[in-house]
């Protein structure tokens, strides 16, 4: 894949952004997505020892962050052979726009015969549902970089719905993406997926978003099955399930600040179906 189809083209230490990595709420913003896939990059990468899974990936996103090249600055919190913790910030010029924090597990073999494990369905197949799309089809940006498989639901309704999504670009350049990058890219729609806001008189954008992993995805496909809380307050939550074509991965969950849409228009306004 050429690298100006990547989300980012890496340019000495800085992080440039492509048109891919737009968000909803502004055309001169990135989408949730785009910074946790570098932060994923980065963080699976950097310090490398014997805890090189990344069971849990937080993604904090301090002010909306610019279509502007980046630098990331790494540092390990706590070393460790079996528990590893990391932290990372990226930087616009000398301003921190978000921050993320991994655990990073070793792995090993383990006898687990005897372990009872919640019964989870798997959603239906991405091979067996028709394709999918949302986004303002004249514009590019994060939504131009999944395909999708509608499992359940229904985009355009408030309520719980599952999506399969197959990334389509890379993250970095000409790298192709990771397990932990397809998750990280496509776990930020989650509140969006499962919005239980849409088509009402309010509207939620996250402030963060951690993911919980107990092993890595297998396959291009990840899928989420999401759900959302919307409180009069004016803080929702939105939690995700995650999959891929084998069962169960782990989760993601989502704070939200839910405001009316005489504040902030919905990115729904600008989006169409097909």
């Amino acid at each position: 894949m050429p690298p100006d189809t990547a989300l980012f083209h890496r340019d000495g230490e800085s992080f440039v952004p492509s048109e891919y990595t737009r968000g909803p709420w502004d055309p001169n913003a990135q989408h949730g997505g785009a910074p946790s896939g570098l932060f994923a990059y980065v963080l699976e990468r950097y310090d490398p020892g014997p805890a090189s899974f990344v069971a849990r990936l937080t993604v904090e996103l301090l002010r909306p962050v610019p279509m502007a090249p980046l630098t990331i600055a790494a540092r390990t919190i706590r070393p460790g052979r079996k528990v590893q913790w990391l932290e990372a910030s990226a930087f616009a010029g000398d301003v921190e726009v978000a921050r993320a924090t991994a655990l990073r597990v070793r792995e090993a073999e383990v006898d687990v015969r005897d372990s009872v494990s919640p019964v989870v369905d798997t959603p239906m197949p991405p091979a067996e549902i028709e394709p999918f799309s949302f986004g303002p089809h004249d514009v590019v940006g994060m939504w131009s970089t999944q395909e999708l498989r509608l499992a359940s639901g229904n985009w355009m309704e408030a309520g719980p719905a599952t999506i399969w999504f197959r990334l389509l670009n890379n993250v970095v350049d000409d790298e192709a993406p990771s397990p932990l990058q397809r998750v990280a890219t496509c776990a930020d729609f989650g509140s969006g997926v499962g919005s239980p806001l849409r088509s009402t008189k309010a509207t939620g954008i996250n402030a963060e978003v951690t993911i919980h992993l107990h092993r890595p995805a297998v396959g291009e496909w990840v899928c989420l099955e999401s759900s959302g809380f919307a409180g009069s307050n004016g803080v929702g939550l939105a939690e995700s399930r995650l999959h891929d074509e084998a069962g169960p991965i782990g989760r993601a969950a989502q704070s939200l600040l839910v405001e009316s849409i005489t504040v902030r228009q919905p990115p729904g306004s600008r989006f169409e179906t097909s």
